[in-house]
């Protein structure tokens, strides 16, 4: 991550997906903090002024070289300090491969294979499980009255 990208962050605010093709859930081998060495779902900091949808298509694009398109809102955690949003997202193109920054591999496993692996934390697992479901918030877009912007609304 560059130093100008850090600098746009919302650092309480983030935002990952969960991508399945073909029954393989696409997740990357995070190099540093908690989750050091563990197989994560991809994500990362909202930047100032994006939406957490674009956020995840962002990062799953930066850290795996895969291009997704945001569908439904499946988790959100919440902690005293802040929040993390998590969407299905349907695969576009692309290979994937790992950042080398944030972590050192991507890999696409078994979907139900990756909820009973060890070096999968719990929060993914979850995350997975709620993906494999297929239940979720699906975004619909509405104009403002106030000040006629596009704003977003997640409904069951």
């Amino acid at each position: 991550m560059s130093t100008e990208s850090e600098k746009e962050n919302d650092w309480g605010k983030s935002a990952a997906a969960v991508v399945i093709r073909d029954g393989k859930v696409l997740l990357v081998r995070h190099t540093y903090g908690a989750g050091k060495g563990l197989l994560i779902i991809p994500g990362g900091y909202i930047r100032k002024g994006e939406l957490p949808d674009a956020a995840c298509e962002r990062e799953v694009l930066e850290e795996t070289g895969v291009s997704v398109k945001a569908e439904k809102l499946i988790g959100i955690r919440f902690s005293e300090k802040d929040w993390y949003s998590v969407f299905t997202a349907r695969y576009v193109s692309g290979e994937a491969r790992p950042d080398n920054e944030e972590n050192s591999e991507a890999v696409w496993i078994d979907a139900y294979e990756a909820t009973e692996r060890d070096d999968v934390p719990d929060l993914t697992k979850s995350m997975i499980r709620s993906a494999l479901k297929g239940t979720g918030f699906v975004q619909t877009d509405f104009v403002s009255r106030e000040n006629e912007t596009v704003k977003k609304l997640y409904t069951i």
